[in-house]
C-alpha cells in the first residue's frame, strides 16, 4: 500500500505536465516552469529532500540545459545561415531535378534529406524545413506535414549529433552520480561512457530495425490520404526503391553507432541513403514505370490546405551544387575528426573543461565542456560559410535575427523542463530514505506488467516526448525510470533503456510542439488535432514494432543466445 501511495505521489509532476500541455493547451513557456515548481515542492514536501539537494539539482539542470541551448544556438543558426545564403534550397532543387514523381520527392527530401538534417540540427527542424520545401514544389500542406513527421521518427534518436543520448539518457541516469546505475556498471565492469555506447548501439539496432519500413509506410499514406484513387498500392508500387531507402539508412545508421559512437548515427545514415538513392535514380533502377501526382488543386479537399510561399529569399546570383554542400561536407568532416580517438584533436577539445564539483555541499557535480560540444563546430562552419557563400551583411543579419526568434521561445521551457527532470532523478537523497522518484514509479510498475515490460518500454518514451516537446527531456525524466523497471523484472538494462530512446524518438513524430511548429509553417493553423490523429498510424507501428523487437532481444539476451 506504502509503494502505491508513493508511486502516484510520484506521478504527480508527469500528470501536471499532461493536464497543462494537453488538456489545459498551455504553451510550453508557460507549462513548464510551473511543473518545475510542482515538482520540487513535491520532494521537499513529500519526499522530504533537504532544499540544498533541490537546488544543486536545479543548477546541475540549469547547466545543462545552457548546454542544450547553446547546441540548440549553433544548429540552428547554420541552419538559417544555409536559408540565407541560398544554399538549402539549391541543394532541395539538386535533389528534386531527379524526379517528377511526388513519392520519390518525398522520399528524397523528407527521409533522406531529413535524416541528415536531424542528425546535423534535431530540434524539429527537419519537418520544419522539408515540409515547406515539399508545399513550394506543390504538394498539398497536409501531405507535406504527414510525410515530414514520420520521417523524423525514426532519426531522432540521434539527432543534434547524438543529444539525446549525450545528454538526455547520460543526466537521465545520473552522469556517474547515481549509486544505483554505478553499482550495475562495476558489475559489468564498464565506466559509463562504454556504457553509454552500449546503449546507442542497442537504440540503433531496435529502432533502426523499425525504420527500415518507414519510407515505404510514408508513400503508403501519400497514396491512400491525397491520391485521386485513394489507394495503399500504388504507394507500394514504390516498394523496392522505398526498402532501399531503409536499408541503406540502416546499415551506417547501426555501423556507425558500433564503431564511432552516438554523435553521427543518423548524420552519416541519412547522408549515406541520399547518395544511394541518387545514383540509384540517375541509373534509372526502381523508377516507376508511371509518375504518380496528387490531383488538380481545384479537387483538394478543404482539410488538405492551400499552398503558401515558403519564406527563403532567392538570390540574384545563385550559388552552385557543390559549393552548397560545402557547409554540411565540413560539419560532418570536423565533427568526425574530433571525435576520433587517435587523433590530438579529441584531446586538445576535452582538456578545456568547467566543472562545479559537490554542489552546494551536495554529491551533485556538473561539467561542461564547451570547445566538445557540437555547436562550437557548428558557428565555426557558420563564420567560414559567410565568406564560401559571399554572404552580406544583411542576409547575416537575418539569420541571427531568425535564430535569435527561435531560441527565444524555446529558452524558458527549456531552462524549466531540464531541472524538472534533474530535481525527479536526484531525489534519492530525502529523510524517508526512499528510492528516488524514478525508481519508485519503476517498482510500482515492475509489480504490474512482470518480464514483458519490453513491450511497453517504447510507449513510455514516446508519451514523454508528447508530453515534454523533446526526446532529450524525455530521455532525462524516464531513463532511470526504465532502468529500474529492467532491474526490478530481470531484464537487460541497456536494452530497456535503448527502447526507451528509441520509443521518444518515435514519440517526436507527433509532440505537440513538433506538430504546432511545422503546421504554423505550412499554414495549418487549428488542424493540429488532425494531424496528431493520422500520424498515429505510423506512431502506432513503430511503438508495435519495436516492443515485440523488445521482447525478443530481452528473451535473447537472457538465454544468452544474442
Amino acid at each position: 500500500m506504502k509503494l502505491f501511495v508513493y508511486t502516484i505521489v510520484a506521478l504527480i509532476p508527469l500528470i501536471c505536465v499532461f493536464v497543462f500541455l494537453v488538456i489545459r493547451r498551455w504553451p510550453a513557456q508557460k507549462a513548464m516552469p510551473l511543473v518545475y515548481l510542482v515538482t520540487a515542492f513535491n520532494a521537499a514536501l513529500i519526499w522530504r529532500v533537504p532544499p540544498s539537494q533541490i537546488m544543486a539539482a536545479t543548477i546541475d539542470g540549469a547547466i545543462t540545459a545552457c548546454q542544450i541551448l547553446y547546441i540548440l544556438f549553433g544548429a540552428v543558426l547554420l541552419l538559417n545561415t544555409l536559408v540565407e545564403s541560398g544554399a538549402l534550397p539549391r541543394i532541395c532543387q539538386g535533389l528534386l531535378q531527379l524526379s517528377i514523381d511526388r513519392r520519390i520527392q518525398a522520399i528524397l527530401i523528407a527521409w533522406c534529406f531529413g535524416s541528415f538534417l536531424e542528425g546535423a540540427a534535431g530540434f524539429g527542424t527537419p519537418a520544419a524545413i522539408g515540409a515547406p520545401l515539399l508545399v513550394a514544389l506543390g504538394f498539398p500542406p497536409m501531405a507535406a506535414v504527414l510525410v515530414a513527421l514520420p520521417a523524423q521518427g525514426i532519426p531522432s534518436c540521434f539527432g543534434a549529433v547524438g543529444t539525446p543520448l549525450l545528454l538526455g539518457v547520460a543526466t537521465g541516469l545520473g552522469l556517474n552520480d547515481l549509486p544505483v546505475v554505478n553499482e550495475h556498471l562495476e558489475k559489468l565492469g564498464l565506466n559509463f561512457n562504454d556504457y553509454l555506447g552500449q546503449i546507442a548501439q542497442q537504440t540503433a539496432i531496435t529502432h533502426g530495425l523499425v525504420g527500415i519500413l518507414m519510407p515505404l509506410i510514408m508513400v503508403m499514406m501519400l497514396t491512400r490520404f491525397f491520391g485521386e484513387n485513394s489507394s495503399w498500392r500504388e504507394g507500394l508500387e514504390l516498394w523496392p526503391l522505398a526498402l532501399l531507402a531503409g536499408v541503406s539508412f540502416f546499415v551506417p545508421f547501426v555501423v556507425t553507432a558500433l564503431f564511432l559512437g552516438p554523435e553521427f548515427p543518423s548524420l552519416l545514415g541519412g547522408l549515406v541513403s541520399l547518395i544511394v538513392i541518387t545514383f540509384t535514380l540517375n541509373k534509372g533502377w526502381f523508377r516507376p514505370r508511371q509518375p504518380w501526382d496528387f490531383p488538380p488543386q481545384n479537387q483538394w479537399q478543404d482539410s488538405w490546405g492551400t499552398p503558401i510561399n515558403p519564406n527563403i529569399k532567392p538570390r540574384t546570383n545563385p550559388i552552385g551544387l557543390t559549393k552548397a554542400w560545402i557547409p554540411y561536407i565540413l560539419v560532418g568532416s570536423l565533427l568526425i575528426i574530433s571525435r576520433l580517438p587517435f587523433l590530438p584533436i579529441q584531446k586538445i577539445l576535452l582538456s578545456v573543461e568547467w566543472q562545479w564539483k559537490n554542489i552546494l555541499g551536495t554529491s551533485i557535480t556538473s561539467t561542461v565542456k564547451p570547445l566538445y560540444l557540437p555547436a562550437t563546430i557548428f558557428i565555426l562552419v557558420v563564420f567560414m560559410t559567410y565568406g564560401l557563400h559571399y554572404m552580406g551583411k544583411q542576409r547575416i543579419k537575418n539569420s541571427l535575427q531568425r535564430t535569435i526568434l527561435t531560441l527565444r521561445g524555446a529558452m524558458v521551457a527549456t531552462l524549466c523542463a531540464v531541472p524538472l527532470a534533474t530535481v525527479f532523478v536526484n531525489s534519492e537523497i530525502n529523510a524517508l530514505n526512499l528510492a528516488s522518484m524514478p525508481l519508485t514509479l519503476a517498482m510500482g510498475v515492475s509489480n504490474l506488467v512482470g518480464g514483458i515490460w519490453g513491450l511497453f518500454a517504447p510507449l513510455i518514451g514516446a508519451v514523454g516526448t508528447f508530453i515534454a516537446g523533446s526526446t532529450t527531456v524525455s530521455n532525462m525524466m524516464f531513463s532511470l525510470f526504465q532502468f529500474g523497471v529492467a532491474q526490478q523484472t530481470e531484464i537487460r538494462e541497456s536494452l530497456v533503456v535503448a527502447l526507451q530512446a528509441g520509443g521518444s524518438s518515435s514519440g517526436s513524430m507527433f509532440s505537440v510542439n513538433n506538430v504546432v511548429s511545422v503546421c504554423a509553417t505550412v499554414g495549418l493553423v487549428g488542424r493540429e488535432g488532425l494531424v496528431i490523429q493520422k500520424v498515429l498510424l505510423p506512431l502506432i507501428y513503430c511503438l508495435i514494432a519495436e516492443g515485440i523487437l523488445g521482447i525478443l532481444f530481452s528473451y535473447l539476451l537472457s538465454h544468452r543466445l544474442f
